[in-house]
């Protein structure tokens, strides 16, 4: 049995969720860190020893940091589809899961404690602003490339759109004022109609909110 380690709240957790619900197969997941504890138990922390979530469990088989479980989910049981057999639409699927890990998810993992996870009393105005504003070049720089392309690698859903698209539904319930994006709004309304990308990503965040640990 598939078991999948982490809180349903966490970025990180929500697209290793995505991903496994993408490929019909059955898992369980258990929620773990956060409000649940559980990460120093000494039986999670023999399978993960950085004690952090997501974890997956596929048998013998331990899986941990996000994007990992995303390729492994991905390549072995979505081959051919999530993970791309052709070599090169598999390389331009990984180099944007990278691209997101290297540039975007840092910001955007920012704003959203800046804005959502800060006490409205404690919040930095000018700094809320710095930070969304390299976030809107690089969702900008997205956006230019998806106006020739329907998802990130090509025509297609693969693993390239797991990473950039779980920070979507937060980036657009998040209390700043966007700039216009066509193609990556186009892209994000294609997620949403994703039975998967409804139950894991498009989740409330409110029990979230002012609370600054982890």
């Amino acid at each position: 049995m598939l078991t999948l380690y982490g809180r349903g709240t966490s970025d990180n957790v929500q697209k290793a969720l995505w991903a496994l619900g993408e490929t019909g197969q059955r898992f369980e997941h258990v929620p773990l860190g956060g409000s649940y504890g559980g990460l120093d138990d000494p039986d999670f922390a023999a399978m993960n020893p950085h004690r952090r979530v997501p974890t997956l469990k596929d048998g013998d088989t331990v899986v941990w940091e996000s994007d990992a479980i995303v390729r492994y989910v991905a390549a072995k049981y979505y081959c051919g589809t999530l993970w791309p057999v052709d070599v090169s639409e598999r390389s331009r699927a990984d180099q944007w899961m990278a691209w997101t890990l290297a540039h975007l998810y840092g910001d955007s993992n920012l704003l959203f404690w800046l804005t959502i996870r800060t006490p409205v009393a404690d919040q930095d105005a000018e700094r809320i602003a710095r930070v969304h504003g390299r976030l809107s070049g690089w969702y900008r720089l997205l956006d230019r490339h998806l106006s020739v392309h329907e998802y990130v690698a090509g025509e297609r859903l693969t693993m390239g759109d797991v990473p950039p698209g779980a920070t979507l539904y937060r980036y657009f319930n998040l209390p700043v004022e966007r700039e216009s994006f066509p193609h990556l709004e186009r892209w994000y309304a294609r997620l949403c109609a994703r039975p998967a990308y409804r139950k894991y990503v498009m989740v409330s965040f409110e029990e979230l909110r002012g609370r600054l640990e982890y």
